[in-house]
C-alpha cells in the first residue's frame, strides 16, 4: 500500500491481505472502534458549548453482543501482525466495550501498559437524569513487545501540569482534554458535526510524539473525521489509514 494515503476499504480486509501491509511494519496503531452504543436517537440542540449535540446512532455502530466480541478480536489478532515487536497499540473506548477491548488485547498476547482514562473537560450534559453524566472515556495502551518507543522529556514537555515551583512532571495515566470545539470541530453546511466521535488533535498529539519518532509509520483502521492522519503528517510520521464508510471517506 502506498504510505500517507487515507483508504476507503474495510479495515480486516487490509489487516489480513499480507500483499497490502508486511508483517512487522507497523510502529503505531491508534484505533477508534465502533463502540457499539447505538440504538436511540437522543439529541440536543442549542448546546452552547460544542453546538448542537446528537448521540451516536450509525449503523456501523450496531451489533450484538457476540459479533461485537468476534469482530473485536479479529481486528485486534489481525493488528498484531503488521505491528513491529516493539511497537504500540492504542484504543479508544467507552465503559460500553472496554471489557471486550481489554479481552482482546490479552487473548492475542499483547501486554497492557496503561489505561489512560480522558477526563472531557466540556463533557455534554446527561439527557435522561436518571444517571451520573459520563464524562470520561478510555485509551487502552499495550505493546507487542519489548524495547517499546516511551519518549519520556517529550511525554513531560507535553504535560500541562508543573510542580509548585515550575519543573515539568511525568504524565499521569489521567488526560484533561476538551471534545472538539470551535474551529476543530468539522462540520456541515447546516452546522452539524461530520463526524459523531472526532476525537480532539491535542490526544493524537501526545500519543504520536510520546510513542513514535520521527519517520515512524502510524496506522488507523478506522480513520473517522481523520485527525490520525492529520497530526502525524503535521509531526513528520507516515501513516495508513483506512475508513469503511463512503459518506465519510469523501471529506478528504
Amino acid at each position: 500500500m502506498q504510505i500517507n494515503k487515507i483508504y476507503n476499504d474495510d479495515c480486516l480486509n487490509v489487516l489480513n491481505d499480507k500483499n497490502k501491509i508486511e508483517d512487522n511494519s507497523i510502529q503505531l496503531i491508534f484505533a477508534d472502534p465502533p463502540y457499539n452504543l447505538s440504538g436511540n436517537g437522543l439529541k440536543l440542540v442549542g448546546n452552547k458549548t460544542g453546538g448542537d449535540y446528537f448521540m451516536v446512532n450509525e449503523e456501523w455502530d450496531k451489533m450484538s453482543f457476540e459479533e461485537y466480541k468476534d469482530f473485536t478480536n479479529k481486528w485486534i489478532k489481525a493488528c498484531k501482525r503488521i505491528l513491529k515487536e516493539n511497537g504500540s497499540i492504542f484504543i479508544c473506548c467507552s465503559y460500553h466495550n472496554i471489557g471486550e477491548c481489554t479481552m482482546g488485547l490479552k487473548e492475542n498476547g499483547f501486554k497492557i501498559n496503561n489505561i489512560i482514562t480522558w477526563q472531557k473537560t466540556n463533557a455534554m450534559p446527561n439527557l435522561t437524569r436518571r444517571v451520573l453524566t459520563h464524562s470520561t472515556e478510555f485509551i487502552i495502551w499495550a505493546v507487542k513487545g519489548k524495547n517499546w518507543i516511551f519518549n519520556y522529556e517529550i511525554l513531560k514537555e507535553l504535560n500541562p501540569e508543573r510542580t509548585k515551583d515550575g519543573r515539568k512532571k511525568q504524565l499521569r495515566d489521567v488526560w484533561q482534554i476538551p471534545l472538539c470545539q470551535g474551529k476543530e470541530r468539522l462540520k456541515d453546511e447546516n452546522g452539524k458535526a461530520l463526524h459523531p466521535t472526532q476525537k480532539p488533535e491535542e490526544l493524537l498529539k501526545r500519543i504520536i510524539l510520546g510513542f513514535s519518532n520521527e519517520g515512524d509509520i502510524v496506522f488507523d483502521p478506522f480513520a473517522g473525521s481523520g485527525t490520525t492522519p492529520y497530526v502525524a503528517k503535521k509531526y513528520n510520521r507516515k501513516f495508513i489509514a483506512i475508513e469503511k464508510e463512503k459518506n465519510i471517506i469523501r471529506l478528504f
